[in-house]
């Protein structure tokens, strides 16, 4: 048996006046909301403004912290506003929803809806949360209940910090080039097809849209194409990465990701994006399947926006590359490799051949 989860989603500058509605669906009454302080103050006075003309019980904002680690988890099931919420409202970026939908799976599945104020991760709409250790490197990839519906607002996510939109651009590019050389190997169930179509949608509205929505978000103006980057980010690439993320098989993730899981153990000055580093990783995976014209394609937006196109922009120098060779060897996607066994030779080189080509630019 196979349970495909894909979140419902309402998006518009208005889509918060039918979260009454939707709790009626489900027979909820009692609602808690969960963020992060910014992003708390973000949206949760609009929302709370909505059910408090309902007879909804709103039992309060809570600030859970700042990233998705155990403590945070554990802190947040043992407090009693989120253990009484028959839904618990995630408002926030990727690290806010990772956590709600953690706790929740510990708290019995407790129903969540998400509402994203920013568009760094699909993870409003996805059935994993990653779990970080406090020193910022990675503990896990949990699996959990996709959020039963999400919530886009456009204005919102235009007034959030321009890094968080831009680094989902970086993190959504990867999508399709790691779905597509997943599933190059072949592949026969429903699921995975389905998966892979919705995959090959993923990548152009980032190079059609991305440079002018980043410009708007920049202005905190919510337009058209800031609206279409929100959509592809969390409805697109959440719903492929639900569907390539099931008991017998993953496709969801690859070597970029790879590389961005290996660098989170190298310690050096500031801390890169997830999305920001995932973008060069999309390069190295390129590079390693002798896409060259490709790789130079997704370099040239990467500049154009200001994403990494070399080492030296992560803060990643040639020195590192060793205990990067260790470390991307001890990641899942790595470890469990589809379509076939990889070369750590041949990676090495792709890191380098990224890195020269980003240099020419």
């Amino acid at each position: 048996m196979r349970l495909v989860q894909m979140s419902d989603y309402t998006v518009g500058g208005d889509c918060f006046q039918t979260i009454p509605v939707v709790l009626g669906r489900y027979h909820a009454r009692k609602a808690a909301l969960v963020g992060s302080a910014p992003s708390l103050a973000a949206a949760a006075p609009q929302i709370e403004e909505v059910i408090d003309a309902f007879p909804i019980e709103s039992l309060g904002t809570i600030d859970y912290g700042t990233h998705c680690t155990q403590g945070a988890i554990d802190a947040l099931l043992k407090n009693s506003a989120f253990s009484a919420a028959e839904v618990a409202i995630a408002i926030g970026g990727g690290a806010d929803i990772d956590t709600v939908k953690a706790t929740a799976l510990y708290a019995d599945h407790k129903m969540v809806f998400s509402v994203p104020t920013a568009c760094s991760t699909c993870s409003a709409a996805t059935g994993l949360s990653v779990v970080y250790h406090d020193d910022g490197s990675i503990k896990e990839c949990l699996r959990v209940d996709s959020p039963v519906r999400i919530f886009i607002n456009q204005h919102v996510i235009a007034q959030a910090p321009w890094q968080l939109f831009w680094a989902g651009i970086g993190d959504a590019l990867s999508k399709q080039v790691e779905i597509e050389f997943a599933c190059s190997g072949g592949i026969t169930k429903h699921t995975a097809k389905l998966g892979l179509a919705i995959a090959r949608s993923c990548a152009e509205p980032l190079f059609e849209y991305g440079l002018q929505a980043l410009a708007d978000v920049r202005e905190g103006r919510a337009t058209k194409a800031v609206q279409q980057i929100a959509l592809d980010i969390i409805v697109n690439t959440g719903n492929v990465s639900n569907l390539m993320n099931q008991n017998d098989f993953y496709f969801n993730s690859s070597l970029a990701h790879a590389f961005f899981n290996a660098s989170t153990g190298i310690g050096r000055e500031g801390r890169s994006m997830h999305g920001e580093v995932v973008s060069f990783g999309v390069l190295v995976l390129l590079a390693y399947q002798d896409k060259n014209s490709e790789m130079e394609r997704y370099a040239r937006f990467n500049k154009s926006i200001g994403l990494p196109v070399t080492l030296a922009d992560m803060d990643l120098t040639k020195e590192h590359l060793s205990r990067l060779r260790e470390l991307v060897q001890t990641t899942g996607e790595w470890q469990n490799p589809s379509p076939a066994p990889c070369d750590i030779d041949r990676y090495m080189e792709a890191i380098s051949a990224a890195d020269a080509f980003g240099h020419t630019l």
